[in-house]
């Protein structure tokens, strides 16, 4: 069976973290991705996971109880250079878009996406990845993801491999995955 966007996802982040990594999860929302990453690096690692909205953080403390490896951010992941340590980072996930179940007026935005987007492929490892879950079918979200295809499928083949994995017979603006991966270089 073909997984499906978010199965999918995971597996990408899985394929490469390991014990003791450093990742981000750039859009916290209520905590899923922070939870799985969390588990991924141990308690050696480290996660950095970002949210504009108080009620994210809250919901994906509740969520994470007693994981130790995490610290939650109130902030933009455009802001992620002023948190993240200096040890390389290994993969970061974002799911673009507005909180689940959440004030849908509130969502990501090309510009911080973009930012962030390269602030952590500065300091991404060789071989790491950022794994971009675009949510589209919102206002806004269709602006978000010509943006983000616009830019990305510019970026230098030299530094990195961008991947587009989305299902072409689904309806109502199904999400699709991007994952660049950073080219290891010798």
């Amino acid at each position: 069976m073909l997984r499906r966007v978010l199965p999918q996802a995971k597996t990408l982040a899985q394929d490469i973290v390991q014990d003791g990594d450093a990742v981000v999860d750039a859009t916290c929302g209520n905590g899923h991705d922070t939870k799985f990453l969390s588990e991924l690096v141990g308690a050696a690692g480290k996660v950095y996971s970002f949210d504009i909205q108080a009620e994210a953080i809250e919901n994906a403390r509740s969520l994470c109880g007693s994981h130790g490896n995490i610290e939650f951010i109130l902030d933009s992941h455009e802001n992620i250079d002023r948190y993240v340590d200096s040890r390389p980072l290994k993969a970061a996930m974002f799911n673009l878009g507005y909180l689940p179940r959440g004030d849908k007026s509130i969502t990501t935005t090309p510009a911080s996406t973009m930012l962030a987007i390269q602030k952590l492929f500065d300091r991404l490892a060789d071989g790491g990845r950022i794994i971009i879950v675009v949510y589209h079918g919102h206002p806004g979200g269709k602006t978000e993801r010509d943006a983000l295809m616009e830019q990305l499928s510019q970026w230098p083949q030299k530094e990195a491999q961008i991947l587009k994995y989305q299902f072409i017979n689904q309806k109502n603006d199904a999400p699709f995955l991007l994952c660049i991966e950073k080219n290891r270089h010798a």
